[in-house]
């Protein structure tokens, strides 16, 4: 044998299980193989020869602590015992799997049993542990989270955000690191200087552990130990498993750049055959037993398959599609309690509802740069520790993709969360987050994304082109998201106190300008507003203008100084859900439509909704859908640059001739 096992006190029942749960995973992937050859599955990525890391990592754990594998990672499903026939189900995306045929192989999470697949983009995932475990931190339940990378997936940004922040927080996660020597068909020396990864953890101040991956006994003995000692003393361990992949990145791509020498090598540590040979030799097993076992996981294999084979191709529904892309949310709209009211600004209204929600929800975490102490770049939060506690409102390292993982995390883990962006601009750091996993979690696998993220927004203050952004049509072109922007303090606090009930991600956009500019007399109670429904600021009958957010007063400001222009003022306040019948019903009334907002003008949502109207009211239109907005440019830093940057002074003139068109 290549592997030299050492037995410590495994009992021979003990190793048969953990024989029994090595092999099956080996027996799946055998027919797995064959059925893709005859076009039966569409693609395989095969884990043949890392199946002692899955197995041995997975049945290291308590069955109620979440793990979050890779696509080479049958044996944590398998060890899971999920029941094959959904398995093979998923693999063909047939109904009895675990995302309705929405996505394919792995990519999917079950609560049922504790699970959660990664995406494509490898890293995402490991924000979402160290979410998911900071749920358990919070709850002091002594439950361990761990979660798995390849060699190459760990040279993204998001490993290096997630293993920091789990460092700071102290949050218990042990992260994997299956070391097989490629990323696809680039070798570890061309993915990382250092010798091992466990060379990394002192950067990150935290305990490492380097085992040998092809050795089950190895595996199982070490994940038991810290996740023991991790349950006591709630820390993060970086682990790297060497371990070796015998077979393509995907079957389709081969493995013809690997040097042969190195298949011999690692061909002799084939972690099934050396511990079958090694119970052979303990006397565990014998080779009637062998052939029993084996025997006895292909019939679940052939009955798993024929049931998953004999159920019905899915039928497509256009209504079932669409039902599923958002979390139910039964809105009820809630009145204020009394009728005291108080004239607050719009960061004001802002910080109540985040102050309230956070009473209505113990289950509520804070979380964002400078948030805590400090009260936030722009003092929302100030006062928020001496209430909450540092528990509940976090200040986060510089690591804007692990912070919005760590929000779907908690939110897998049965919490709340909101996510301050310290500015909009910053929010292209976690964009694969929010538009790949928070955005479509529930549409592949029904788990609620219950995370606010919060986007200070817009010009007006000389804050150039990385502070001034207004970036919200980025997300509206997003199925799974709400797209908020509010535009006066009252909206503000009922839109963001709905947000907060809501279990579906919303993005929720500030205007900075009017953090301290625009007040309004406001209940002081706690009170919603539904998303949707636009309000109509004023009545008119000439011209329809369309806008939202700083837009709201610039057309304010146009019509008191054109007193001769009746409008109809639409403020949509939400962009996604999208009020179209206020707008189809004023443009029908008025004949004439102005779309304005602050975002560059080309894919901003004025051509959206200049389509939709067009589409659905050509026949009352008078004149051409106008639209108007911010020059083609990024944002000026000096005020003459960002004034003609803006759109105010263009909107008065368009308006005027529209009107008189």
């Amino acid at each position: 044998m290549a592997i030299k096992y050492n037995r410590r006190k495994y009992t021979d029942s003990e190793l048969l299980t953990l024989y029994k749960a090595l092999i099956k995973p080996r027996l799946i992937e055998e027919k797995m193989l064959v059925l893709l050859r005859q076009g039966k599955v569409s693609k395989w990525f095969s884990g043949i020869g890392q199946e002692a890391v899955s197995v041995g990592a997975a049945l290291a754990l308590q069955n109620d602590e979440y793990i979050l594998p890779m696509h080479r990672n049958l044996g944590v499903f398998t060890a899971r015992n999920i029941p094959l026939y959904r398995l093979f189900a998923q693999f063909q995306g047939k109904m009895s799997g675990f995302t309705k045929g929405r996505d394919r192989s792995f990519h999917f999470g079950t609560r049922e049993y504790n699970i959660v697949g990664m995406i494509s983009h490898l890293g995402p995932q490991l924000g979402v542990a160290d979410g998911i475990a900071l749920g358990n931190l919070l709850k002091q339940n002594n439950k361990v989270t761990l979660v798995f990378s390849g060699d190459g997936g760990a040279s993204e940004g998001d490993f290096h955000e997630a293993v920091n922040t789990a460092a700071v927080w102290q949050l218990p996660v042990i992260f994997v690191i299956e070391n097989n020597g490629y990323g696809l068909s680039t070798p570890s020396s061309e993915q990382f200087r250092c010798k091992h990864f466990i060379d990394k953890g002192i950067g990150y101040g935290m305990e490492t552990e380097l085992v040998e991956g092809n050795d089950i006994l190895d595996v199982h003995h070490k994940i038991s130990q810290i996740a023991e000692s991790i349950r006591k003393k709630p820390r993060p361990v970086l682990v790297e498993c060497l371990t070796f992949r015998m077979r393509g990145h995907e079957e389709a791509s081969g493995t013809k750049y690997v040097p042969q020498e190195l298949m011999d090598e690692w061909q002799k540590k084939d972690p099934t055959v050396n511990f079958e040979n090694f119970l052979l030799d303990e006397k565990v097993l014998n080779e009637k037993l062998i052939e029993s076992i084996k025997a006895e996981i292909k019939a679940e294999i052939n009955d798993g398959l024929a049931k998953a084979d004999a159920e019905e191709p899915i039928v497509s529904s256009i209504e079932n599609e669409l039902n599923d892309v958002y979390a139910p949310f039964d809105f009820k709209e809630t009145l204020p309690a009394t009728t005291t009211k108080t004239e607050k600004r719009l960061i004001d209204a802002v910080s109540d509802a985040m102050r309230l929600s956070m009473e209505k929800f113990p289950n509520l975490v804070l979380m964002g740069q400078d948030i805590a102490e400090y009260g936030g770049a722009f003092k929302v939060t100030d006062g928020f520790v001496a209430k909450f506690g540092k528990d509940r409102v976090r200040n986060t390292p510089l690591c804007e993709a692990a912070i919005l993982g760590a929000g779907l995390g908690l939110s897998i883990n049965g919490q709340k969360s909101m996510v301050e962006m310290q500015f909009a601009d910053f929010v292209s750091e976690g964009m694969t987050q929010i538009c790949n996993n928070l955005a479509k979690t529930h549409y592949r696998w029904g788990q609620a994304a219950d995370v606010v993220v919060r986007m200070p927004t817009g010009g007006g203050t000389a804050a150039g082109p990385f502070h001034s952004q207004s970036n919200e049509a980025w997300f509206t072109q997003v199925p799974g998201l709400r797209v908020v922007y509010p535009a006066f303090p009252y909206d503000a606090k009922g839109l963001l106190l709905t947000a907060f009930e809501d279990p579906n991600p919303v993005m929720y956009f500030e205007h900075k300008a009017m953090y301290r500019s625009i007040t309004q007399e406001i209940p002081d109670d706690y009170y919603t507003i539904p998303f949707g429904k636009a309000s109509l600021i004023q009545e008119g009958n000439d011209v329809t203008i369309v806008t939202y957010g700083m837009g709201v007063h610039w057309a304010m400001e146009t019509i008191k100084n054109n007193a001769t222009i009746s409008a109809d003022l639409i403020d949509l306040r939400t962009l996604v859900p999208l009020d179209t019948e206020t707008i189809f019903n004023s443009v029908k009334k008025t004949g004439r439509v102005i779309i304005l907002h602050e975002a560059t003008l080309f894919n901003g949502i004025g051509g959206e909704i200049s389509a939709l109207i067009t589409e659905n009211c050509f026949e009352y239109l008078d004149a051409p859908v106008k639209r108007v907005a911010s020059i083609e440019t990024p944002v000026p830093f000096i005020n003459q640059l960002e004034q003609n940057f803006l759109p105010k002074k263009r909107f008065e003139e368009e308006l005027l001739k529209l009107v008189e068109f």
